[in-house]
């Protein structure tokens, strides 16, 4: 293809048929599961009955979420009656309330937080715009955790700065796309005042990344979630000011891909992730710049980099396969 930031049918294709070779695999897995007793010793499809593949809970989220997508943009793909199917049989009352009972419990109160929680509204704000019941089905679920983070935010005094799952910049990112989409101005408002009291005065940033299982840049995803939470020419100034040396290509650690030693590493091969994460969001920083900004340019050309280097690396070995398609989707469709 002429550009790697293209999403053609060919690779829509590619990216779906990654996704359903595991959204049903459940072993190996990975549990975020508190027990409490012995009656709490159960496996992955026992505990979470539509998202029990993956290798853990949270990429099998954000999984459904890749397919919802291309069946969107892709209605008539090879694989799209393959994902029909998978959405009918998973998203069922029946499932739904199993998996709402499950974050229900006091012992389930860190569960996939904010992380599992953020994808779990992008996965519902993408299956609003499906005609079909999957989204109506869904949304008690996606209600309880919309509620969840209603009920942390106010508690969350500090930001998590991270380059992994913890990462709070993500997750309001995220959930914003849903409180949107679903109008429900009392989330976003809340999503905005936490990050403009986490993020508001942030200044020159040092940029001291990656660290080594960073699937996240901790200075891009900052700058993306406010990008999404401010206006346009709000957005500007603080940009400004955040990255003032951006223009030079300062600090340059962002500007160029992060090398990946050993991807049968599951934390090294997150840095596949961090490529990938990187030229999402200097794609979608690059749309909150005007024209004449001098970082637009910059931007743009290292979101291809990072896109050229991170692309080809999709399969090969399952500590990447079960979720970098997702970030890879990500970057092809920045909003």
């Amino acid at each position: 293809m002429s550009s790697p930031s293209a999403l053609t049918a060919d690779l829509a294709a590619k990216l779906a048929n990654i996704a359903l070779g595991h959204v049903n695999r459940e072993y190996p897995h990975k549990l975020d599961h508190m027990m409490t007793g012995p009656q709490d010793v159960r496996g992955p499809r026992d505990l979470h009955p539509i998202f029990y593949g993956s290798f853990d809970w949270h990429s099998c989220v954000h999984s459904h979420w890749l397919l919802a997508v291309l069946l969107r943009l892709y209605p008539d793909m090879p694989q799209a009656s393959a994902i029909r199917t998978l959405f009918h049989k998973a998203f069922t009352p029946e499932k739904v309330e199993v998996e709402r009972a499950y974050i229900s419990a006091d012992s389930a109160r860190g569960f996939s937080r904010p992380y599992g929680w953020a994808w779990l509204l992008k996965l519902q704000a993408e299956l609003t715009d499906h005609n079909a019941p999957w989204a109506r089905t869904f949304e008690p679920l996606a209600r309880a955790f919309a509620d969840r983070f209603k009920a942390f935010l106010p508690h969350c005094d500090y930001p998590i700065r991270t380059g992994v799952h913890s990462c709070t910049a993500f997750a309001l990112t995220l959930s914003a796309d849903y409180a949107r989409r679903v109008e429900d101005q009392g989330l976003f408002d809340l999503l905005k005042t936490k990050a403009q009291t986490w993020y508001g005065g942030d200044r020159a940033c040092q940029a001291w990344e990656p660290s080594g299982d960073d699937f996240l840049s901790p200075a891009l995803m900052e700058a993306e979630c406010m990008r999404r939470l401010l206006g346009d020419d709000e957005f500007r100034v603080w940009f400004d000011g955040f990255l003032p040396d951006a223009a030079a290509g300062e600090p340059q650690t962002l500007f160029h891909p992060a090398r990946v030693s050993d991807r049968t590493d599951g934390k090294i091969a997150h840095l596949d992730g961090l490529n990938l994460s990187r030229a999402w969001c200097w794609r979608s920083i690059a749309s909150g710049l005007s024209g004449e900004h001098p970082v637009q340019r910059l931007a743009r050309s290292a979101a291809e980099r990072h896109l050229a280097v991170g692309l080809p690396h999709l399969t090969g070995d399952y500590m990447g396969e079960h979720w970098l398609a997702s970030f890879a989707l990500l970057a092809l469709t920045p909003n």
